[in-house]
C-alpha cells in the first residue's frame, strides 16, 4: 500500500461540530454540505467566489441530495423533506419510521436516481458499542422500504458506476461489506466482506469511489483516509494533519478534487486540533463521477 500526505486546501474557516456529507453541484459549481448537530446546517460553498452560504435547519440534519429539478432532499430527525434553497422552506415528504434513540443518517442516491438511507442508534460509544436497532432503507415511492437490518450506525454508503455494488459499513464492525443490487428493482444480494481493519485503524464513514472503481474512505479518529481496489485490496493510505475525517466526496472542475469533511466533537470530547471540523480539499490522482441527482 502506497502512502501519501497531500497538499491540503482549506476551504474558509469553517469549523463544524459534526462536518458531513460534502455534495458537489456540477451546474453550479459549488459544493454542498452539512453540519450535522450543535446548530444544525447546510452550507454551500461558492468555488468561483469563494463565499459560504448557510442554512441553520430545525433539528438533527443526517444527510441530503440534489435534486434534478432543483433544490435538495434532506434527512432531519423526524423524516425526509424536500428543502427550497431559494426559500429555505422545507416539506415533509416521508415521516421517519423510527423512534427514538434510533435516528435517520447517513443518505446517498444510486447511479438510477434511486434514495437509500441508514440509521443509527444514538446510542452508539455511550458505554453501548454494539445497541443495534438500525437498518438501511431505500425509497419507493412515498415509503421507505427495509433494506436489510441488524445494524448499529449506517456508514460507508457508496455504489459502483453501473450500479451494481452497494459498499456498506456499519462503524461498530470496523467492516465494510458489499452488495449485488438489481438496479431494477434496488434488492440486495448476500452480505459480502469487502475488508476488514484493524483493531488501531479506527471507523469507516462516509466514502466515495472514482471513475476507475476505487473506493474512498475516512478512517475516523486515526487522521487517514484510504483506497482500496474494487477486490478489497488497500491501495493508497493519505495522512492527514487532523485525525477526524467524517466523509469524502469528488468534485471541483474535471472533478479532480477530493473534498473531505471532518469533525470537532468526538464520542465524548470537542477535540484540541483547530483543523478537525474544516473542509479541506486536495488532488488524489484520480477523478470522481458526478453524485447522481434525486429524480423526485
Amino acid at each position: 500500500m502506497r502512502s501519501m500526505t497531500p497538499d491540503l486546501e482549506r476551504i474558509g474557516d469553517i469549523r463544524n461540530a459534526l462536518g458531513e456529507t460534502p455534495v458537489w453541484s456540477v451546474a453550479e459549481n459549488a459544493l454542498y454540505w452539512i453540519n450535522v448537530e450543535h446548530d444544525p446546517e447546510l452550507l454551500r460553498w461558492d468555488a468561483a467566489s469563494d463565499e459560504i452560504r448557510r442554512w441553520p435547519m430545525p433539528q438533527r440534519i443526517g444527510g441530503l441530495v440534489l435534486k434534478e429539478k432543483g433544490g435538495a432532499l434532506v434527512v432531519l430527525a423526524d423524516g425526509l423533506y424536500d428543502f427550497d434553497l431559494a426559500t429555505g422552506d422545507l416539506a415533509l415528504r416521508v415521516g421517519s419510521p423510527l423512534a427514538d434513540p434510533v435516528a435517520l443518517h447517513e443518505c446517498v442516491c444510486d447511479p438510477t436516481g434511486r434514495f437509500w438511507v441508514g440509521s443509527m442508534n444514538q446510542t452508539v460509544g455511550a458505554g453501548n458499542a454494539f445497541p443495534g436497532g438500525a437498518a438501511m432503507y431505500r425509497l419507493e415511492g412515498d415509503e421507505l422500504v427495509r433494506a436489510f437490518d441488524g445494524i448499529s450506525c449506517a456508514n460507508g454508503l457508496a455504489f459502483s458506476a453501473d450500479g451494481r455494488v452497494m459498499y456498506f459499513s456499519d462503524s461498530t464492525t470496523q467492516r465494510c461489506d458489499k452488495y449485488e443490487v438489481d438496479p431494477a428493482t434496488g434488492r440486495l444480494g448476500p452480505r459480502q466482506t469487502f475488508f476488514e481493519l484493524g483493531p488501531d485503524e479506527g471507523f469507516v464513514d462516509g466514502a466515495a469511489v472514482d471513475s476507475e472503481g476505487g473506493y474512498w474512505c475516512p478512517l475516523v479518529y486515526v487522521g487517514k483516509l484510504r483506497r482500496y481496489l474494487p477486490d478489497g485490496t488497500p491501495d493508497i493510505e493519505v495522512n492527514l494533519p487532523f485525525g477526524n475525517p467524517t466523509k469524502v466526496s469528488f468534485g471541483g472542475e474535471g472533478m479532480r478534487k477530493l473534498f473531505v469533511t471532518s469533525t470537532a466533537q468526538t464520542l465524548d470530547h470537542e477535540s484540541e486540533n483547530p483543523l478537525d471540523g474544516g473542509l479541506f480539499c486536495f488532488e488524489p490522482g484520480f477523478t470522481g463521477r458526478p453524485d447522481p441527482l434525486f429524480p423526485g
